[in-house]
């Protein structure tokens, strides 16, 4: 049995007509009887009572269309979900983030956008480091990613989608805070304690706040490490030394904690967005789409 057997059976016993079922189908008349003739032997039943004026369904006929229809409607579903699935519309899309990565709203506003455009397709999001980030891209259990600047093995590309300014965040009664609301240099936190992620964590500001200390005559002192942001101005704020982060951090209003903007040259930070090189899935591409409406550059 084949899809068109249903089809023709379907066509014929909506026009209880043979002559007129097979010009809806675009067929001669005879092949058509031939293939119900057929189809009725394959079941072992027959699917119309037939005399020299009239077609009509059997009591065998009657239940068999309305399953016909059923497989056919089952069909046409089928093809439009692989349809669907290959122009990005469904299916689930696996997005690895550094987690300051979401508090720039051109972030938020892009998964908006995503979900309001594609209802069907499931956005699975997972907070991960930037160096995570990257080796999940590499073995593919992500697809799309979103990270600080980290040199990239040679199967990832990455674009720039922004850059943002680096800030001091200080306990709120340090000398330091007073009279810098307008900024202060790096070089002021020389003799500071610093909390900050660990070296291990694979975060692409640690090497950073290395190079700009470098860069301000200094090599800082960790005194205490967490692997969350949070964690940090947390930690800052119970008085354990200074820090530095991307300024979207300064959304998260922490009571005793102040932010200043750093006034050296190059303290600012990117957020890249990264994918495999190669063909990507149409639903990494309509989401790369929506972040990349505004990039500033591709990254080196």
């Amino acid at each position: 049995m084949e899809l068109r057997h249903l089809r023709y059976f379907i066509a014929v016993a909506e026009e209880l007509h043979f002559g007129r079922a097979a010009q809806v189908l675009g067929i001669s008349q005879p092949p058509l009887s031939q293939q119900i003739q057929a189809l009725e032997q394959e079941l072992g039943a027959r699917l119309f009572d037939r005399t020299n004026r009239r077609v009509e369904l059997s009591e065998a006929g009657r239940l068999f269309l309305e399953e016909a229809r059923r497989v056919l409607a089952q069909v046409d579903k089928a093809a439009d979900v692989a349809r669907r699935a290959q122009l990005g519309e469904l299916g689930e899309l696996k997005i690895g983030f550094t987690s300051s990565a979401p508090f720039s709203s051109s972030i938020p506003q892009a998964i908006f956008s995503f979900r309001q455009a594609f209802p069907a397709v499931h956005l699975n999001l997972q907070e991960m480091s930037s160096r995570e980030v990257a080796e999940a891209l590499v073995d593919e259990s992500i697809e799309v990613g979103m990270m600080r600047p980290l040199v990239l093995p040679e199967s990832l590309s990455a674009v720039e989608l922004f850059r943002e300014p680096l800030v001091a965040v200080i306990r709120a009664d340090h000398p330091l805070a007073e009279g810098s609301e307008h900024g202060l240099h790096l070089a002021a936190l020389a003799n500071e304690p610093f909390v900050f992620f660990p070296r291990s964590y694979g975060s692409g500001l640690y090497a950073q706040l290395l190079s700009l200390a470098r860069q301000a005559g200094f090599s800082p002192h960790f005194s205490q490490e967490a692997g969350e942001a949070m964690t940090i101005i947390g930690l800052v704020s119970a008085g354990l030394g200074v820090s530095v982060l991307p300024a979207s951090f300064q959304h998260m209003r922490i009571k005793g904690v102040v932010y200043r903007p750093l006034l050296d040259p190059d303290a600012n930070t990117a957020v890249w967005l990264v994918q495999r090189k190669g063909t990507p899935s149409p639903m990494a591409n309509t989401f790369a789409q929506l972040l990349t409406r505004k990039t500033v550059q591709p990254s080196p």
